[in-house]
């Protein structure tokens, strides 16, 4: 079992930069794959980007693809999102997830497929 904590959001301008963080506290977090997913003002919650337990996959939504960038350091128990050109439409709030799997090059887009959920932080893009 892992739990995950989120930090990093704020409020910031079109074409800044962020750095999300999500720190784990558990066993064998580089045995997870995570996820960073965003939720807007009612809307369904979607994914950003994605990383498996080694870090040599990735997978980012059309829409972050180019601007954001996720990355782990397993010594750290820690996933960043390095958010680059940020737009008021990145307006949302961010989770990350993880899910326990054996294979070191498996990501996960569905969010159903992960078990353990943040509670959030929240990144404002004004205009």
């Amino acid at each position: 079992q892992v739990q995950l904590v989120e930090s990093g959001g704020g409020l910031v301008q079109t074409g800044d930069s962020l750095r999300l963080s999500c720190a784990a506290e558990g066993r064998a977090f580089s045995t997870y794959t995570v996820g960073w997913f965003l939720q807007a003002p009612g809307k369904a919650r979607e994914l950003v980007a994605t990383i498996s337990n080694s870090g040599s996959s990735t997978y980012y939504s059309t829409s972050v693809q180019g601007r954001f960038s996720i990355s782990r350091d397993n010594d750290k128990n820690t996933v960043y999102l390095q958010m680059n050109s940020l737009k008021p439409e990145d307006t949302a709030v961010y989770y990350c997830a993880a899910q326990r799997t054996y294979s070191t090059r498996t990501t996960f887009i569905n969010l159903n497929d992960y078990n353990y959920w943040g509670r959030g932080t929240q990144v404002t893009v004004s205009s």
